[in-house]
């Protein structure tokens, strides 16, 4: 069970609510920080005072005060009004994330919210009550307004959420889980809506499976670099302490390991013409590495996040004070996650440029044309690579930043916009791209390393090849391969080539 107390989380934390549904339970702490900051909220309340978000209007209608008895229908406005979002819903464990990642910012005691909203989420996510939550509508200015609005909808049982994966209307969703809908207060609506939980959620459970993705990539390059008779020289740990970027050294560590105790390089260890590999091969280190400091950047960004306060403004019980700033803006999200797709463009591109070496007569060193026995007759990986090449070119759309946009929202009031959302949904897209040109990569690479038996390769690669074969038999002649580049995509997410 994850106990919330407004800490930071880990990916891995987040992953196991999200996707295997581990058990949440907010602490007592948080529940008494919680209740000190609405103290403050309803002492300004009682003293007549105006405050942004409490007794006014939101944006540019900042400047409307709004009385004691209409705050109730202020905040249920908020929220009616801002479910706006459209796209398909995000996923069940995408949904789960948000939840896990509100309930957890209001755990922080800082946005002057009553406890029983925190605990109404952690109720929800327990019992599998998912709002469903439309894909696209934020902007990352003030948070994902769009998304959590949804979310805020369910909470007061409108709109509609799944449960046990049927979908249906909130308000019944959440009699079946028997959780009450609740009646918001004074800057509650606010306190749910304001925020980064949207973007941070997708973009969270997407750089995990990044950083899976970089490391399968080591084992579909090690595999390629045995199918082309390659030489392991360039991860040498000399060269690599001469550059000592960490994700580099990582991923030489790592490309060794795959290949030792390698028959076919030993097959080939004297009197080979060749000098050097080409970059694909021997730059693996420097690129793999480099997408693994990235996506380990874009991790530090997104843990930080989900301890943060982003909502506005914020109750200070130190001082009694409620103060409006800028944490909601998801600039920080947005711009690691464009880092992450951009750096995984690079990962997919030298993945297509090694599937090429492996089926061009003239580059993959002596093996069968596009590998197939009966060249002509058959094509064998001809199309797998021009497959590779398509989805590599959609991967090169998607590397293109989100955070570079700017359009202005709320009559110029919200004058500059992170488009985190965006950028997050891109990165996940990106993702399943990479997965599957690795998928076509692995799939190729065993074929060629098939034809340098009796030869067998390293020890890793070697259990890599296995690992094809559960789901791909050796090509004895044509067939459709779209079924086994899919298995292949879904056995990389699952962890079996993360060896």
């Amino acid at each position: 069970m994850l106990h919330l107390d407004g800490q930071m989380l880990k990916l891995e934390e987040i992953a196991r609510v999200a996707r295997d549904a581990e058990a949440v339970l907010l602490t007592e702490e948080a529940r008494q920080r919680m209740e000190a900051s609405r103290r403050v909220v309803e002492r300004i309340l009682a003293e007549g005072r105006t405050v942004y978000g409490v007794n006014t209007g939101f944006g540019k209608l900042a400047d409307v005060r709004i009385s004691a008895e209409e705050l109730g229908a202020l905040q249920l406005n908020l929220v009616r009004s801002h479910a706006c979002g459209v796209g398909k819903p995000l996923s069940p464990e995408e949904t789960r994330a948000v939840l896990l990642l509100r309930a957890n910012v209001l755990a922080r005691g800082l946005s002057g919210a009553r406890p029983v909203l925190a605990e109404t989420l952690v109720r929800m996510l327990n019992a599998g009550v998912l709002p469903v939550i439309p894909e696209r509508g934020s902007v990352g200015a003030s948070g994902d307004l769009a998304p959590l609005a949804h979310v805020a909808l369910c909470v007061v049982g409108e709109g509609e959420a799944t449960l046990h994966g049927q979908r249906m209307a909130a308000a019944r969703a959440l009699q079946l889980a028997d959780i009450k809908p609740l009646q918001l207060e004074a800057k509650e609506g606010l306190a749910l809506l304001n925020g980064t939980q949207a973007m941070a959620a997708v973009g969270a459970l997407a750089l995990l499976r990044a950083e899976m993705v970089a490391r399968v990539a080591d084992v579909a390059g090690a595999m390629t670099l045995e199918a082309l008779r390659g030489t392991p020289v360039a991860f040498d740990a000399r060269i690599v302490a001469a550059r000592p970027h960490p994700g580099q050294q990582e991923a030489a560590v790592h490309l060794l390991a795959l290949l030792s105790e390698s028959e076919i390089r030993l097959s080939h260890l004297e009197n080979d013409p060749r000098v050097q590999d080409a970059y694909s091969l021997r730059c693996m280190p420097q690129v793999h590495g480099a997408v693994r400091d990235a996506l380990k950047h874009a991790r530090r960004v997104v843990e930080t996040e989900t301890g943060s306060a982003t909502d506005n403004p914020l109750v200070f019980i130190e001082t009694n004070e409620v103060l409006s700033g800028g944490n909601f803006h998801g600039a920080p999200l947005a711009l690691a996650f464009d880092y992450a797709a951009i750096a995984l463009a690079h990962l997919a591109a030298m993945s297509e440029r090694r599937i090429e070496r492996l089926v061009n007569p003239d580059l993959n060193e002596g093996l069968p044309p596009f590998l197939t026995r009966t060249p002509g007759l058959s094509s064998g990986f001809m199309i797998a690579h021009v497959v590779a090449v398509s989805l590599l070119n959609e991967m090169k759309l998607l590397a293109h930043p989100a955070s570079t946009d700017n359009l202005p929202t709320s009559a110029n009031k919200e004058d500059h916009v992170s488009m985190g959302m965006t950028a997050a949904n891109k990165l996940r897209k990106a993702v399943k791209l990479a997965e599957q040109i690795l998928a076509i990569e692995l799939l190729v690479a065993a074929e060629g390393v098939e034809f340098r038996a009796p030869l067998r390769p390293g020890r890793g690669v070697e259990r890599a090849h296995r690992a094809v074969r559960q789901h791909a038999a050796r090509l004895a002649e044509d067939r459709p391969l779209s079924s086994e580049i899919q298995a292949l995509a879904e056995a990389i997410r699952r962890g079996e080539f993360d060896l």
